[in-house]
């Protein structure tokens, strides 16, 4: 399918009570390894949702055999689509091998079966594949992190489901969550550590860099290392799909430095990429980065942007909340948004999905 930045996505029906939510294992095999995690995610899904949580085949799979298997993940992908009963699909938790699906995924079934689709982190590759496939998606909580929230849910990230995948009325700007947020690990194999709640770092604002005036653009993005690994595929979205796209990125837990960012965003200003972006969109890093050390991103975000490059009234706004830090917002793929850089905003500009 050749990309045509004129094209219209199609946007999924929205979930109501009641729905068939499908819970699917696209990468490590994290509900096999633990399973009361995967439990309490699910739960604490149906009861704030008041939706049905239904296993794909393979989701409860053991983690070795899942990683022997892509095809199978592939499968179940694949047939969540299919399944009319199916009426959304969430992945429960992310990894690093979900790129071994994309041969047995079949475009067309996606195209012609939309649904909500969402995930993060490594569920970036098959998100990709729904873009390319000309479905939105979306970029948000998983069953084994957010919806397992330790001690219950962040309201942040419940009110942004609710507006993103439970309402057809636009959008509209989204707010910085202002209550705290945290990456604080807790293991999962201790059943007591499920009620104990994680401590949480001052909330401190978006960072508005550099840009003036209001820029809007098509949301494109994921996890930084996941589309680093997309470079090169058929999956890539192709030069015209870019053009005054708004680019939202995040590090994984891993935590890789500020440098892994800057030389990323070379390839791309190498690639055409960065010429053709109306805006950036930076979450705060993941992983175990200590925060008087977050400046160093927004030094090389800057630095490939504005010295590098010479974009500099291409807007950039860094320390979101989306990605490996908790609570999150839920980002649409393909869907317009602005960046306001006078009134420090942000804003989806129409619904995500429809009645």
């Amino acid at each position: 399918m050749a990309s045509d930045v004129s094209r219209t996505m199609v946007k999924p029906r929205k979930l109501r009570p009641g729905c068939r939510v499908a819970a699917i294992t696209l990468s490590w095999g994290g509900p096999g390894a633990f399973p009361l995690r995967c439990e309490a995610g699910k739960k604490q899904f149906e009861d704030e949702f008041q939706v049905k949580v239904v296993e794909t085949s393979h989701a409860l799979k053991d983690p070795d055999w899942l990683s022997r298997h892509p095809d199978a993940r592939a499968e179940d992908l694949m047939a969540a689509f299919s399944d009319p009963s199916i009426d959304g699909i969430i992945s429960t938790i992310g990894g690093d091998d979900s790129i071994r699906i994309l041969p047995y995924l079949d475009l067309d079934v996606i195209r012609n079966n939309p649904k909500v689709f969402m995930g993060y982190s490594d569920t970036t590759i098959s998100l990709l594949a729904c873009f390319r496939a000309g479905l939105v998606s979306f970029y948000g909580p998983e069953f084994m992190s957010q919806f397992a929230e330790n001690g219950g849910m962040f309201p942040y990230m419940v009110d942004s489901v609710h507006k993103t995948l439970f309402s057809s009325d636009p959008i509209g700007v989204i707010s910085p969550n202002a209550a705290g947020w945290t990456v604080e690990e807790l293991d999962w194999s201790n059943p007591e550590n499920q009620s104990r709640r994680r401590q949480l770092n001052p909330s401190l604002g978006w960072n508005f860099l550099q840009g003036k005036g209001a820029v809007e653009g098509r949301l494109i993005g994921g996890c930084i290392e996941v589309l680093d690994w997309l470079r090169g595929t058929e999956f890539w979205p192709g030069l015209s799909e870019w053009k005054n796209a708004i680019l939202f990125l995040e590090t994984s837990e891993e935590g890789p430095p500020a440098a892994y960012v800057g030389r990323f965003l070379r390839s791309l200003a190498v690639m055409g990429v960065l010429p053709r972006l109306s805006g950036i969109l930076f979450g705060r890093p993941g992983g175990q980065i200590p925060p008087e050390t977050f400046a160093e991103y927004d030094a090389v975000l800057t630095d490939a942007v504005s010295q590098e490059s010479g974009l500099t009234d291409l807007p950039i706004v860094t320390g979101m909340d989306f990605g490996h830090t908790d609570p999150m917002m839920v980002l649409p793929l393909g869907l317009n948004a602005r960046i306001d850089c006078d009134s420090r905003q942000l804003s989806i500009l129409e619904s995500a999905v429809v009645d």
